[in-house]
């Protein structure tokens, strides 16, 4: 079997629910101690507000840089699994959550599935992840 080749990957977190700040904590660190994956980076932590016309709390967000061998399905099924954890109950879109974890770019990779498109589509429209990849892109140099 041959080995896979470790790529790099940037994962948004988002939280508005509970102690925010905790949970992008926790969330973090499960992402750096998946299998096969290193945590290189990790961006400011920015409140920002939520999406036009939605009633809830503000959001903390982050970014990270990671380095992982995990192919972006099996990162996708990974966060998932993180956010269950740290009790997100997934009832609307773009509802409130404890922790929400986005997989922005995925090396140089274009997936389009129905439940996984890499680039993020939403990623043009962020300003907040347009400020966080530009922090992180300063430690791929």
């Amino acid at each position: 079997m041959e080995a896979r080749r470790a790529e790099r990957v940037y994962v948004a977190l988002g939280s508005n629910l509970g102690d925010r700040a905790s949970h992008l904590t926790a969330g973090r660190e499960a992402l750096g101690r998946l299998p096969g994956t290193t945590l290189l980076a990790a961006s400011a932590v920015e409140e920002t507000a939520p999406l036009a016309g939605m009633i809830q709390p503000p959001y903390l967000n982050q970014m990270v840089l990671l380095e992982t061998v995990l192919t972006p399905r099996e990162l996708l099924a990974a966060c998932q699994s993180i956010e269950r954890a740290e009790g997100r109950v997934r009832t609307e879109r773009w509802g409130a959550r404890t922790l929400d974890l986005d997989i922005v770019r995925f090396a140089r990779r274009h997936v389009t599935e129905p439940d996984l498109i890499i680039p993020h589509p939403e990623l043009p429209n962020r300003d907040f992840w347009q400020r966080e990849l530009a922090e992180l892109h300063a430690h791929e140099r």
